[in-house]
């Protein structure tokens, strides 16, 4: 695991010993189903959202299965506790106008060369920043138009490249060929490094306040309009988690809310007996 989720289960884990402290259990095996639930209810209690408590949950369930793989408890009293349900929001996104008035601006130097390409990579074919910036040459086919991802789980696969992606990154690739550099990343700094996700999202975001945009722009969000306008025009979900790299399919029907609210909003305006009357001035 990384040092963040190693540091985040260490956190949770001493809000349990404190728990325990303060109920006077003082062995991992006086700690029952009740006492987990309880624990739980007294963290949602406290203010803390239903997410990280499914964490802390998730957390104390991993520990006590080390604990009967160590010999120190016969049971897992976290297994059966469930966590509150947590509001699912909707993931934010561009609209095709916004998302062209993103992508139009001029290009005249190395970095605005770089960030097209970048940002037309991203709407094409709705890739993860990781993923992005994870890219080698290799991964390019120009010619066939389409690009090897290497996605969650060590999950590889082969995404289309739209014409302007296409064009965005031939010009790039043309630009980086004069750049000093030994790296093989698709995507570099002047200083010939392979870009960094923070260096993207500070560059994303430069470009969206420059266009004038009234909302925080972020590299997720191209991914997020990606998904959205394929089942606006296509309503084909299982390709839509196939692009996207979804192993369930449950994680990509978000994208159908948003998709009925863009259909709610036609609705509302267009149709007779739901436009509202304006209010006489």
């Amino acid at each position: 695991m990384s040092l963040h989720t190693a540091d985040a289960y260490r956190r949770d884990l001493r809000s349990l010993e404190g728990f325990c402290g303060r109920r006077a259990l003082h062995a991992w095996h006086d700690l029952d189903g009740a006492h987990v639930r309880t624990f739980a209810a007294t963290e949602h209690a406290g203010g803390l959202a239903p997410r990280s408590i499914q964490r802390r949950l998730s957390a104390v369930r991993s520990f006590y299965e080390f604990l009967i793989r160590e010999g120190c408890c016969p049971r897992n009293p976290a297994l059966d506790v469930r966590a509150p349900k947590t509001k699912r929001r909707l993931p934010a996104t561009l609209d095709a106008d916004q998302m062209g008035r993103l992508l139009e601006f001029r290009v005249d130097d190395t970095l605005s060369m770089r960030d097209k390409a970048i940002m037309e990579l991203f709407y094409s074919s709705g890739l993860r920043l990781s993923e992005l910036v994870g890219l080698d040459l290799g991964a390019l086919d120009l010619k066939d138009r389409t690009v090897r991802v290497d996605g969650k789980g060590r999950k590889t696969r082969i995404l289309p490249i739209g014409r302007f992606a296409v064009a965005a990154l031939q010009r790039w690739l043309a630009e980086r060929a004069g750049l000093p550099t030994r790296d093989d990343a698709i995507f570099i700094s002047r200083s010939g490094r392979r870009l960094t996700p923070r260096a993207v999202q500070l560059r994303v975001d430069t470009w969206a306040r420059r266009t004038g945009l009234p909302v925080h722009v972020h590299p997720h969000m191209f991914r997020h309009s990606f998904a959205s306008h394929l089942l606006e025009s296509s309503t084909d979900l299982r390709g839509v988690q196939e692009l996207l790299g979804h192993a369930d399919i449950g994680t990509t029907q978000i994208y159908t809310h948003l998709d009925f609210q863009h259909l709610a909003k036609v609705y509302d305006a267009a149709h007779p007996r739901a436009r509202r009357r304006q209010r006489d001035a």
